[in-house]
């Protein structure tokens, strides 16, 4: 749906699923649940997720057709997790292939083959990605610049034959090469990335327990001239002590952590890390994308103030086309924070988002 010239939605990440079959059952069953919820009557867009294995196995031309029949449209598609995400350890292998590897290359693309032909005319689609690699895995930047290169020169193909302009978008995470805004505007900047299709995906949880200052990171990004394709909305964990942080030290996913001591941060690439640290902070964000709606979960707190705080700073002055509620960790919350049926909580994530806008 479209909120003060942003389209908005929720990405389907959050629904366990690596076949275009299950895919496609999430859609059925969930996507179309959430439209009835929140837009029952106007067009609903679609926060796509698709692994390498769904990619290879979509027909686009089946699925425009499906869409077009219940009134749904896709504008973006999450192209970060290349491999299974639900159900077994992911951790850092998240991240891989990476840009450093071909078999990244030729998974982007296939995703803008399918993304131009489900795109409306008219809107730009955007791909979200790694933000280069693991900050272990940190080997040459130029090549990850050439592949991120050659996949921009995929893109203005796909322009030209079609009309229809694409952005592949890098998100920067914590742990990561480029983990924060000023980290990426050096990274297009040394490497002269092509700005028409190559920008920022914005992950408003990853900012917050970065510590990011809003407004000067946002204002940096727009003075380097670098699109920000897509923010995704999400809050993580807040804590002044860490003791309660340990039952969400959760064995699927990264959660890393950023602590505040004074003026310094201190990162840990995982919240088991942290919790063995002797050493003591102000404040400990984690990387831990909670539900939106939800400030406190017991004695913790969220980043929900920070994710209020960007909604407002994009009212006033449009920081994305694309707004996408990001909560991909439902399954392995706490039991008392995920006790609603999945497409209710959605729909809360997206009311209170649209409260704010």
């Amino acid at each position: 749906m479209i909120v003060g010239g942003s389209h908005l939605t929720y990405c389907t990440n959050i629904h366990p699923g690596e076949s275009w079959a299950e895919v496609r059952a999430n859609l059925e069953t969930h996507v179309l649940a959430v439209k009835h919820r929140i837009c029952p009557d106007a067009p609903f867009g679609v926060g796509l997720r698709l692994s390498a294995r769904a990619a290879d196995e979509l027909d686009p031309l089946a699925l425009r057709r499906w869409l077009d029949e219940h009134g749904l449209y896709v504008f973006t598609i999450n192209g970060f997790p290349y491999g299974p995400f639900h159900g077994t350890p992911v951790k850092e292998l998240v991240y891989r292939p990476d840009w450093h590897e071909p078999e990244r290359v030729a998974y982007t693309n296939r995703l803008a083959d399918l993304l131009v032909e489900l795109v409306p005319d008219g809107v730009t689609g955007t791909i979200s990605t790694v933000p280069g690699c693991f900050q272990d895995r940190a080997g040459d930047p130029g090549v990850m610049a050439r592949h991120l290169a050659r996949c921009a020169a995929h893109l203005a193909t796909l322009e030209a034959r079609t009309g229809k302009h694409l952005l592949i978008a890098l998100e920067p995470e914590p742990c990561c090469v480029i983990e924060t805004l000023a980290q990426a505007i050096a990274f297009f900047e040394t490497h002269e990335l092509d700005r028409r299709y190559l920008g920022l995906c914005l992950d408003a949880c990853h900012a917050a327990v970065e510590f990011e200052q809003l407004g000067s990171a946002l204002a940096a990004v727009r003075a380097a001239n670098i699109t920000i394709g897509k923010v995704q909305l999400s809050s993580g964990l807040r804590a002044t002590t860490r003791a309660p942080l340990a039952r969400f030290a959760e064995g699927v996913y990264l959660h890393q952590v950023v602590a505040r001591r004074g003026g310094e941060l201190i990162r840990f690439v995982d919240l088991p890390h942290a919790l063995a640290d002797d050493r003591e902070a102000d404040e400990w964000r984690v990387h831990f994308h909670v539900p939106v709606f939800r400030e406190h979960f017991g004695a913790l707190g969220s980043t929900q103030r920070e994710l209020a705080e960007l909604l407002a700073e994009h009212k006033r002055s449009s920081i994305s086309a694309h707004l996408e509620v990001e909560t991909y960790t439902w399954d392995v919350l706490p039991a008392e924070y995920r006790d609603e049926p999945i497409a209710d909580a959605i729909a809360r994530e997206l009311r209170w988002v649209l409260d704010r806008l």
